[in-house]
């Protein structure tokens, strides 16, 4: 794919390995509720639709508000303890950079949070632009986070490559019209990514640099 200019990451499941982090938060607020915790399973299957999504279908709906808010103020913090860079993650974006591709990230994060990740796992440095759903109308599985970062580059569809872990990536993917690589290291079976027929399914970030 010498064609290729443009390669957008999601970052949670793709990049990053944040889930620890999330279940410390989640739980937190469960416990502040008075809520049962739920298991890291339950709570990895929830993730990647945005933090409200997250919590919504087991916070009663009073008193969502108030869990959002102590959920962001402990998962600022979590973050920073609990998260890490999936293996070769780092070296995936050097070489990258080094082939001289823009990178940019597609994230349903709340931007502070993506920042907070990106610049502590000391990575912001490779990304030209990230965009994230809270500064959209809608988020993904919509294709406008896709579409908004293409336009900004001037490039073709033909010249971008998107790269996720969840099923969400790939129907945005596939409904942006861009080559779509899922990772299997996130929440997503294959079996469902597979329903959505993306250009490649890879086992982690590592497999990229032979595609690309």
């Amino acid at each position: 794919m010498q064609n290729i200019k443009l390669i957008i990451f999601d970052l949670d499941g793709t990049l990053i390995d944040a889930y620890a982090a999330i279940c410390s938060s989640y739980n937190y607020v469960m416990r502040k509720l008075g809520l049962k915790p739920k298991s890291p399973a339950v709570i990895r299957r929830l993730v990647g639709w945005g933090d409200m999504n997250l919590l919504k279908p087991y916070v009663p709906e009073r008193d969502l508000k108030r869990s959002l808010r102590l959920y962001r103020d402990h998962h600022k913090l979590s973050l920073l303890r609990q998260s890490r860079l999936y293996p070769y993650a780092r070296t995936l974006l050097r070489k990258l950079k080094a082939r001289g591709l823009k990178l940019a990230v597609a994230s349903n994060r709340p931007s502070k949070f993506s920042l907070i990740l990106l610049k502590h796992l000391r990575i912001m440095n490779y990304f030209d632009y990230v965009l994230c759903a809270d500064k959209l109308k809608r988020g993904k599985p919509d294709p406008e986070i896709l579409n908004k970062i293409i336009k900004r580059f001037a490039l073709k569809k033909s010249q971008v490559l998107y790269v996720g872990d969840m099923v969400i990536d790939a129907e945005a993917g596939r409904r942006a019209k861009v080559k779509t690589i899922i990772v299997t290291s996130g929440s997503s079976s294959i079996a469902e990514i597979k329903k959505e027929r993306p250009f490649k399914i890879i086992s982690g970030v590592r497999g990229l640099l032979k595609i690309t």
